[in-house]
């Protein structure tokens, strides 16, 4: 909870300063609709999202599995645009607020002025630090800043409260404020709803809750594929954080609201995106002030850390497996490199200015819950009850309007959005490109006809295999491919040949599992299976036919007619194209050493 509470939690540094110059006297009702939505969407959402995607992968696997085929990928591509967005975003906009809480601290020296954007890269090379020695460093460090955080910030609304409660005049005068500029409570609720998109900053927490489930701890005994005990602490740690974060937000936008000139809000003001901590100085001290501002110092730098976290276990979990990332994306450290490189060039991009990645930070925070909400409103509808189905379709219809608000008001958050699309789709093109000629194939398996069928061939001499493009496959087909292959590579008449079949199942899949299954048809032996694409299994195949009888295996093919461009294209999307040098390709990258790759014949 604590891993997610850095980022959760860390929004109260600036969320009461947000609502108090989005809505102003209204704030605290705006913030009331945001905690409803809190407690009554995006928690009933993310417990569910917890529920069926145990291991992490969010409400993106849950699109997926909707959405088979090339579209799945290409959508999961641009949700994890957005992932990026939010996640880097949380890095460098949560570190470049911990710079201005230590600038604008009265004891930091003049020194450091104008020198913003150092002291991010350096809070952020601090960061990328503590993940490159492991998880491990990275929650005991959160587990401590969020402790000590809470507990300030207890202490700063309950003494604010209690001044309220020692000058109600301040609340009277509130309340007239507040009734002089709305003649009814429809219309605050009207001007709160209007505003609303604004304080959106306040929902952040939830996608990286789940993402960050396989450091959740489960029962003993479960089983990989539901691990229930993980599902059950991850909704208890889920809704934990939710209750705490949302009787802070309600209380310190009440205190706030009612004890700091609104002026002070505005940009150059002492409450500027410290609102709280202007209370802290003001109330209690410039000690206790400062010891909470380095509080809030630490719990900001290290809100970055959820981010990390969730993108060093959603990014392996896609890209490697699409064939869209090199294998070392797989490892810790080096993605961890990569996430503070970029993190360091969008801090020197936006000058550390929070105002200016603020909109990029909603954005991509709103398109995820968005999603979370559509993928688990069209679950529902396929195996849920009616009333929960209209109950999740309205949460996704305020999340829609939350998210279009916030885009029309900010659309410099889906420029930025649209940024890291382009950057994801381009180099997962390129790497799916480059490494399309890899074997591609996790492990080949024979059923046991099929293992009769090669024992028998190996038996008689040489395995020979005739590679077929399955059609009607009757008699008619088998007796011409057979005759006609025999007659252009010379087999001698009596030599026995096995058919070899592959069927293109899901093309967009990078790996695949063979299943290979023996047939005999018209009296022709067969080895058929699916694949996602042809020369990659029959290379797949051909060495493991090799490792399994000692003998380099002989297939033929004929040449495909047709653009070789064209074929190369088919290829790449469809798994298919021109087939025998593709295959003879695999193989080569395979098998490097040519006396014990498998010959291919081509006429």
């Amino acid at each position: 909870m604590c891993l997610t509470g850095v980022d959760y939690f860390s929004t109260l540094g600036y969320q009461p300063g947000i609502a108090a110059l989005a809505a102003g006297v209204l704030s605290p009702v705006a913030t009331i609709l945001l905690v409803l939505l809190t407690l009554f969407g995006a928690l009933p959402i993310y417990r569910r999202v917890a529920a069926e995607s145990p291991h992490g992968e969010g409400s993106i696997a849950m699109l997926e599995r909707l959405l088979p085929w090339w579209q799945g990928k290409l959508f999961v591509l641009v949700l994890l645009g957005f992932v990026a967005t939010d996640f880097i975003i949380t890095i460098t906009l949560s570190a470049a607020d911990a710079t201005a809480h230590v600038l604008e601290n009265p004891l930091v020296p003049d020194l450091l002025d104008g020198h913003q954007v150092a002291v991010t890269l350096v809070l952020i090379a601090l960061l990328g630090g503590v993940f490159l020695k492991g998880f491990s460093e990275a929650i005991g460090i959160a587990v401590g800043l969020v402790a000590v955080y809470l507990a300030l910030n207890l202490v700063v609304v309950t003494v604010a409260l209690e001044h309220l409660v020692a000058n109600p005049d301040l609340v009277v005068n509130w309340r007239q404020l507040l009734t002089t500029s709305y003649r009814s409570p429809l219309a605050m609720v009207g001007v709160a709803l209007l505003v609303f998109p604004k304080l959106a900053l306040g929902l952040s927490g939830f996608e990286t809750g789940v993402a960050v489930m396989p450091l959740v701890r489960g029962d003993p005994h479960d089983p990989p594929k539901r691990p229930v005990g993980r599902i059950r602490n991850t909704r208890k740690l889920l809704t934990t954080a939710a209750l705490i974060m949302s009787g802070f937000l309600i209380t310190s936008s009440f205190a706030t609201t009612v004890l700091i000139p609104h002026q002070q809000f505005e940009e150059g003001g002492q409450a500027s995106g410290r609102a709280l901590a202007y209370l802290a100085h003001a109330y209690l001290g410039n000690g206790f002030g400062t010891a909470y501002d380095l509080s809030t110092i630490g719990i900001l730098w290290f809100a970055g850390a959820s981010a990390m976290a969730g993108l060093l276990n959603i990014v392996p979990r896609y890209l490697p497996r699409y064939g869209m990332a090199p294998e070392w994306t797989r490892a810790v450290r080096p993605l961890a490199l990569t996430f503070t490189a970029i993190a360091f060039g969008i801090t020197v991009i936006f000058r550390a200015d929070v105002e200016a990645q603020a909109g990029a930070y909603a954005t991509g925070v709103l398109v995820l819950m968005l999603s979370a909400a559509a993928a688990v409103t069209l679950s529902v509808r396929r195996r849920g009850p009616r009333p929960a189905l209209l109950a999740f379709g309205v949460i996704t219809l305020v999340f829609a309007y939350t998210t279009i608000a916030n885009i029309i008001e900010r659309p410099d958050g889906v420029k930025i959005a649209s940024f890291f699309i382009a950057a994801i789709l381009a180099t997962s093109l390129i790497s799916r490109v480059t490494r399309a000629t890899e074997l591609r194939v996790t492990e080949v398996h024979l059923d046991e006809t099929a293992r009769r069928f090669l024992e028998a061939a190996a038996a008689t001499g040489e395995v020979r295999i005739i590679a077929n493009e399955p059609h009607a496959r009757d008699l008619l087909e088998y007796l011409e491919k057979a005759y006609q292959e025999r007659l252009r590579h010379q087999l001698p008449p009596h030599d026995p040949v096995l058919f070899l079949e592959v069927t293109v199942a899901d093309p967009s899949e990078f790996e695949t599992r063979l299943q290979v299954m023996g047939e005999e048809r018209h009296g022709y032996r067969i080895l058929r299976m699916d694949s996602s694409a042809v020369p990659n299994a029959v290379a797949a195949v051909l060495l493991h036919l090799r490792d399994r009888t000692g003998k380099r295996p002989h297939i033929y093919f004929d040449w495909t007619e047709g653009n070789p461009v064209a074929h190369l294209v088919r290829f790449l999307i469809f798994g298919s194209g021109e087939v025998a040098p593709v295959t003879r390709e695999v193989l080569r990258a395979a098998e490097p050493d040519l006396e014990q790759r498998p010959f291919v014949h081509v006429v």
